[in-house]
């Protein structure tokens, strides 16, 4: 290796201190997506070519393959993302089955609530109204068969979610139109006008 190779290689290295390797990124971004990510977008996220991502999401997969892993990646649709094993399958099917039977948390009903309302909508519309993050409990409430897919909308590409007839079930309504109205539970426009004056 001459001279120059190395002081570059040294450089690289130098300048990577403090910062997540390619590996360490791509892993991160994969276990935070809810849907397939393609490799052209990783690339743009990652600032690297298209060749570099390809080859990591093709180590990681045949790494992930290796016996005794609970989760494998998969390339589905165009896209990237982590799965969990087909030889997991009980053991994930109990544990969803046996979360059914506890209580939803706050931030879970509070999620459930704008769905049942606001329904279809995307989980980035659900964040909006809770002013926080909802993937995390959108996936418990789809886990739980109380939320499902409604398909995509035609304008921005959003998946959509709605409720399902377990969730009607669960509550004991025949259909959502005996959700209790929203208007006696929200502050009226002399209210919210009054505040907005004395906060200017």
């Amino acid at each position: 290796m001459s001279r120059w190779v190395r002081s570059s290689t040294r450089r690289r290295q130098v300048s990577d201190i403090g910062e997540p390797g390619l590996r360490a990124s791509v892993e991160a971004i994969l276990l935070v997506v809810d849907e397939p990510i393609d490799v052209v977008t990783l690339a743009q996220v990652l600032e690297r070519s298209r060749g570099e991502i390809t080859d990591v999401l093709e180590i990681l997969r045949d790494e992930y393959a290796r016996p005794g892993r609970g989760f494998e990646l998969r390339e589905i649709g165009g896209g990237w993302r982590f799965y969990t094993h087909a030889s997991c399958a009980p053991v994930v099917e109990r544990f969803v089955l046996d979360g059914q039977q506890a209580k939803l948390t706050q931030a879970a009903l509070e999620t459930l609530a704008v769905v049942a309302y606001r329904q279809p909508v995307s989980r980035a519309r659900v964040s909006a109204v809770r002013g926080v993050n909802c993937d995390g409990v959108m996936r418990t409430l789809i886990a739980r068969g109380l939320v499902a897919d409604a398909g995509v909308d035609s304008e921005s590409g959003a998946y959509l979610y709605s409720t399902t007839p377990y969730f009607l079930e669960r509550l004991g309504m025949a259909s959502l139109d005996e959700l209790p109205p929203l208007a006696p539970y929200l502050p009226d426009a002399d209210s919210i006008e009054e505040r907005d004056t004395e906060n200017a």
